[in-house]
């Protein structure tokens, strides 16, 4: 009996075993979660918060800057590799290495920054401005570029033979105004330099009748300097560089006096002399002259001379800009907007002109997409910079800046352009890995666009394709505010967070002790006890 009674004991243990073994955990973690107090939980969540708003800080700052998540990036660049995932963007063939090459260089092409073909007086227009608004219409970025261009274009290795050009060759390297202005007199007081009566009629003429009566003094010396390089251009290298300098002086001050008389009212005469340098140096396309003479021909209406020169300088070999899309979209849309309605479109369907007027508004979007908020006021127009970058806001300003009258003047056409211009997003790929018509749209626009225009102060840049947040920065921002709003509560309410941390955690571990009864219930208790024991 007495055996019977210790070996009966002795089997109590292992079917008892397991229901204290399991329990006793819970009573433990119950008996850890009551000792906590609420300044543990107002610190654990303010701890949270802050840990997740320094995350979120971090990420949009990298978001603003690069136009990308950093965790995002890193995921991608260093994680997916090490777990065994292949990157689709590289190329697999020799083949796709050279097209990624030849996209690369087009890319690189397009995020160019241009001498803007209608730029402004500097003394005449945008100090006007500054002096009414107290605004700077120009960045430093620009007024640096232009410095670049005019050492490039308006000094030469041999300018030390010449007393004013030397003299010049120092003006152009100026920053303040006013020493340059200084300089250019001082060289003038030599002799009649060209490119000091140039530097006078950009910066301190405050008219355009002042500019132009100096140009007209620049041409004539600037004439004189070029016939005498022209007939020794031939004798050294030297004189090479002196007439290349003469040349870009000549046909400088020549556009200028151009865009004077276009600016005074004298249009015909703008033309003629827009044609006849064309004529003279049909090779200097770096200067897109041809802009100038589209946009007076459309101040003429001339619309057959502006369809002459389009066929000339819309061919695929030449790069494209916003006035060459957006005039050719034009003189279609002119050709069906004063009959042109939505409702009757949508009905009968599109005839051959207008489709064609539609595939002309689809191709200029395509091409740079901010101009249409312009042409149809729904973005504000500001000065245009002296460069602009294509397909980027900076172009997209300075031609809607002096061509937004033609499309006013075209009875319809901006309604037309109104109904139409949105559905081009739909054919383009998305993300912008290619486009449709044109290469991919280049993603360093916003960079430079932010460079080249004035900052947010009264300009807010225009940003094509809209930056969507990334998953993350949603994430760290409403982690950080739910942990933020914890904290507080857990401090003003301290009793009853408790209560409710205590429930929640309840609740959260309900299914866990659900399926380790379910368990309990089905294994055996000499396996279970032997489970516990290990």
């Amino acid at each position: 009996m007495r055996y019977f009674t210790t070996r009966y004991t002795s089997l109590e243990g292992p079917l008892a075993g397991p229901g204290p073994a399991m329990f006793g955990t819970e009573s433990s973690l119950s008996m850890f979660l009551n000792t906590l107090t609420p300044k543990f939980y107002v610190a654990l969540t303010g701890t949270s918060s802050l840990i997740s708003g320094l995350i979120l800080i971090f990420e949009w700052w990298y978001f603003r800057k690069y136009g990308t998540s950093f965790i995002e990036q890193v995921s991608v660049s260093h994680l997916r590799p090490l777990l065994g995932g292949v990157d689709s963007s590289t190329p697999s063939t020799s083949n796709t290495s050279n097209g990624e090459a030849d996209s690369n260089r087009q890319s690189v092409s397009e995020c160019k920054v241009w001498r803007n073909p209608l730029n402004l007086f500097r003394g005449a227009e945008y100090n006007r401005y500054t002096w009414v608004t107290g605004r700077e219409p120009l960045t430093y970025y620009d007024m640096n570029l232009s410095a670049q261009d005019h050492q490039t274009f308006f000094t030469c290795d041999s300018d030390h033979l010449r007393p004013a050009d030397a003299i010049m060759q120092k003006a152009w390297r100026e920053r303040n105004p006013q020493a340059r202005i200084s300089a250019a007199h001082e060289a003038l007081e030599l002799e009649d330099c060209a490119t000091a009566f140039i530097l006078l009629a950009e910066e301190e003429a405050t008219t355009i009748m002042e500019a132009e009566r100096l140009f007209k003094q620049a041409l004539k010396a600037g004439d004189g300097c070029y016939r005498r390089s022209q007939q020794l251009q031939h004798h050294g290298a030297q004189y090479e560089a002196q007439h290349r300098r003469d040349t870009n002086v000549l046909v400088y001050i020549k556009r200028r006096l151009a865009m004077c008389s276009r600016k005074l009212g004298r249009t015909r005469e703008a033309v003629k002399m827009m044609r006849d340098l064309m004529k003279e140096f049909p090779l200097l396309s770096m200067f897109n002259i041809h802009e100038n003479l589209l946009e007076s021909l459309l101040e003429l209406q001339n619309y057959a001379d502006v369809q002459a020169v389009l066929a000339k300088y819309d061919d695929i070999s030449l790069p494209k800009s916003a006035t060459i899309c957006y005039t050719a979209a034009l003189l279609k849309a002119r050709a069906v907007s004063d009959k042109f309605s939505p409702e009757a479109a949508s009905r009968r369907g599109l005839s051959t002109a207008e489709m064609n007027a539609v595939e002309a508004i689809h191709r200029a979007v395509e091409f740079n997409p901010h101009v249409p908020k312009y042409l149809l006021e729904m973005k504000s127009l500001i000065l245009p910079p002296e460069h602009i970058l294509k397909r980027g806001d900076s172009e997209a300003i300075a031609y809607a800046f002096f061509h937004l009258q033609h499309w006013k003047r075209v009875e319809g056409a901006l309604n037309l352009l109104h109904c139409t211009w949105e559905g081009t997003f739909r054919m383009i790929p998305y993300p912008l890995e290619k486009g449709h018509l044109f290469y991919p749209y280049p993603i360093c626009t916003e960079t430079a666009d932010r460079e080249l225009l004035p900052k947010a102060v009264f300009h807010e840049v225009s940003v094509y394709p809209k930056k969507e947040l990334p998953f993350f920065i949603l994430f760290t921002a409403g982690l950080c505010s739910f942990t933020a709003m914890l904290a507080l509560l857990t401090h003003q309410f301290p009793e009853l967070m408790g209560v409710f941390a205590k429930a929640f955690l309840s609740t959260l571990f309900a299914p866990l002790n659900f399926i380790m009864e379910k368990v309990e219930s089905i294994l055996p208790s000499s396996l279970w006890h032997q489970l516990t024991r290990i």
